[in-house]
């Protein structure tokens, strides 16, 4: 039976979006303490009684995280010239898919109340 962990992450991190109306707050330099939290899907190991170690996507994510804390995602990262939550989202994916190949989704939490999730 497919069984699903989550592992989160936190970054700090600041960014605008340049594509958004003049006069939208978000279009003004600001930052945020991101919470990423990534779902690896998998059957569970019969020996093991993992679906993967936990320490494993650790492992596989700690450089991509270290790209993004305290960083000034539209000039110092490529790829997040408007880093939307969704454009983040989908940043991450893009580049932890190959070595994490049970990942199922990457959930963006921008603030307590606002996140968005990204599915491939």
């Amino acid at each position: 039976m497919p069984t699903s962990l989550f592992k989160s992450f936190t970054f700090e991190s600041a960014h605008f979006l340049p594509n958004l109306p003049e006069g939208h707050k978000c279009k003004r330099i600001h930052g945020h303490s991101f919470k990423c939290e990534l779902e690896v899907t998998g059957e569970v190991d019969p020996v093991t009684g993992f679906v993967m170690d936990f320490a494993d996507i650790k492992a596989a994510s700690r450089p991509l995280f270290e790209q993004l804390d305290h960083r000034f995602l539209n000039h110092d990262v490529p790829g997040l010239e408007n880093p939307s939550s969704e454009v983040i989202a989908r940043w991450i994916w893009d580049r932890l898919k190959p070595s994490l190949p049970l990942l199922a989704s990457v959930t963006i939490h921008e603030t307590c109340t606002a996140r968005c999730t990204y599915r491939g």
